[in-house]
C-alpha cells in the first residue's frame, strides 16, 4: 500500500502541504489540469520555484487569484466541487475537508452551519490548496496519509473576525476533532493554518508509520524563522497484506427514525464502505430495531466509525477484523450502439465468468437514447462478447 507521512515540525499550511507534494512528484500539469476543472470564472496562475529556508532546499508555491471580496458558505463550495470535471474521489475528498472546516465554524461562532460565511478557507487561493491536496493525493496514488504531532505557540493572528489568540479559534476545534496531538513550541507566529489543520484533520493519522522511503518532497512556508519553516512530505510502501486487512463494523439501532438509513448508507459508501447491510432484528422489550452492518478496509475504519456515531443514535459499533477471498475484478470500456460505458469483468483462474456493466452507466444512456434499461444491458453483453472473440 502506498502511504505518506506529513512531518510538520515547523507546522503546516494549504500551501506547505500542495508544494510537498510537487517537490514529491505532482506534475504542475497535472494540478493545472485539476483546477481548471473546477471552471471558475477567475483566472488563477500556479508559480512553482525553488527557494532555501535556512540550510534546507524547498519547493515554494505561489497561487496567484485575482482580488476578491467573496465570502462564499460551504453550499457554494460544495457546488463549484460538485459542478466540476473532478473525479469522484478528489470530489469527496475536498467535499470532507470543506464541511469540516464549517462544522468547526459554527461551533466557535455558535451559528447553524448553513449561516456560516468562510473568510480565509473561502478565498480561492485556500480553495485551490484544499482541493489540489486533494487531487495531488489521488494523482500520486496516496492511500493513507500519516502525519506527525502538530506544534503550536502562543501569541495572536489578524483575521476576518479581528485579532485572534494562536492557535486560532477554528484551527484549534478542528484539531481537537481529530484528537490530534499537539507539540508546544516557543513562537508567536502562526505554525498551522486552518486550512492546513483540515487537510490533516480530515485525512490524516496521527502517528509514525512504517514503510519502505519511494520518495521526499519538501515544502516552504511562508515565514522566515529561526529555523528551517519547511513541511516534509514522505512517501513510501507498506506490505500488501496491510492494504488488504478488512473489518466488520455493526451496532443495533432501535430508537432512530428509519428514513434515515438511506442517508446514513450514501454517507458510508462516500468514507470507504465496500459494503452495507440493513437487517430487521427484535431486541430488547420486544422493540423493533435495525442492524447496521459495514465491511471496510482497516485503514478506513476510523472514518467510517465516526460516521455511524455522528449520523446514527448508536453509542457504539462491534468491530471484528475478517478475511475474505476475492476473485480478480476488471474494468473494461466497451462501445454499444447507444453509446460507450464501463463493464465489471469476474475472472477466475484466468477466464471471464461473469460481467456485468455499471448500473449508473446503463442508466444514463437508457435516458439519452429514449430506450429501456434492458435494451442497454443487452448490447453491452453484447459489446463485450464481440470483443472476447
Amino acid at each position: 500500500m502506498k502511504i505518506a507521512y506529513a512531518d510538520c515540525f515547523s507546522g503546516v499550511s494549504g500551501d506547505m502541504f500542495l508544494a510537498s507534494l510537487l517537490d514529491a512528484g505532482l506534475p504542475i500539469e497535472v494540478l493545472r489540469e485539476g483546477i481548471d476543472a473546477l471552471d471558475l470564472p477567475e483566472k488563477i496562475e500556479l508559480k512553482l520555484t525553488e527557494t532555501h529556508k535556512g540550510a534546507l532546499r524547498a519547493s515554494d508555491l505561489e497561487v496567484i487569484v485575482p482580488h476578491s471580496h467573496n465570502h462564499r458558505h460551504l453550499s457554494d463550495i460544495l457546488s463549484i466541487i460538485n459542478g466540476s470535471r473532478l473525479n469522484d474521489n478528489v470530489k469527496q475528498t475536498a467535499s470532507r475537508i470543506f464541511t469540516m472546516v464549517a462544522e468547526a465554524e459554527a461551533r466557535v461562532h455558535g451559528e447553524p452551519v448553513e449561516h456560516i460565511h468562510f473568510h480565509e478557507v473561502g478565498a480561492l487561493d485556500s480553495i485551490v490548496d484544499v482541493i489540489g491536496a486533494a487531487i495531488g493525493l489521488d494523482a500520486l496514488g496516496i492511500q493513507k496519509l500519516y502525519a506527525s504531532p502538530l506544534p503550536y505557540g502562543s501569541g495572536t493572528v489578524e483575521s476576518a473576525h479581528g485579532l485572534l489568540p494562536l492557535p486560532a479559534p477554528a484551527t484549534l476545534e478542528i484539531l481537537t476533532k481529530a484528537n490530534a496531538p499537539l507539540s508546544p513550541l516557543q513562537s508567536d507566529a502562526e505554525l498551522v493554518t486552518p486550512t492546513g489543520a483540515a487537510i490533516l484533520a480530515t485525512l490524516a493519522t496521527f502517528e509514525r508509520p512504517a514503510m519502505a522511503v519511494t520518495a521526499t518532497g519538501i515544502g516552504a512556508g511562508k515565514r522566515d524563522l529561526a529555523w528551517p519553516n519547511v513541511m516534509r512530505l514522505i512517501i513510501g510502501e507498506t506490505p500488501e497484506a496491510d492494504a488488504a486487512e478488512m473489518v466488520q463494523i455493526e451496532t443495533n439501532i432501535d430508537d432512530m427514525n428509519p428514513q434515515f438509513f438511506g442517508y446514513v448508507m450514501d454517507k458510508l459508501f462516500a468514507a470507504g464502505a465496500k459494503d452495507v447491510y440493513l437487517i430487521p432484528i427484535q431486541m430488547k422489550k420486544n422493540r423493533p430495531g435495525t442492524l447496521l452492518g459495514v465491511i471496510c478496509l482497516r485503514r478506513d475504519e476510523a472514518v467510517v466509525s465516526e460516521v455511524i456515531l455522528r449520523e446514527t443514535t448508536t453509542l457504539g459499533m462491534r468491530v471484528i477484523p475478517i478475511g475474505r477471498h476475492e476473485a480478480l475484478r476488471e474494468f473494461r470500456k466497451v462501445e454499444t450502439p447507444y453509446g460507450h460505458l464501463t463493464m465489471k469483468v469476474k475472472v477466475l483462474n484466468g477466464k471471464v465468468i461473469q460481467a456485468a456493466p455499471e448500473y449508473d452507466e446503463c442508466i444514463r444512456l437508457a435516458n439519452a437514447n429514449n430506450v429501456s434499461l434492458a435494451e442497454i444491458y443487452r448490447a453491452a453483453n453484447h459489446a463485450l462478447s464481440g470483443e472476447e472473440k
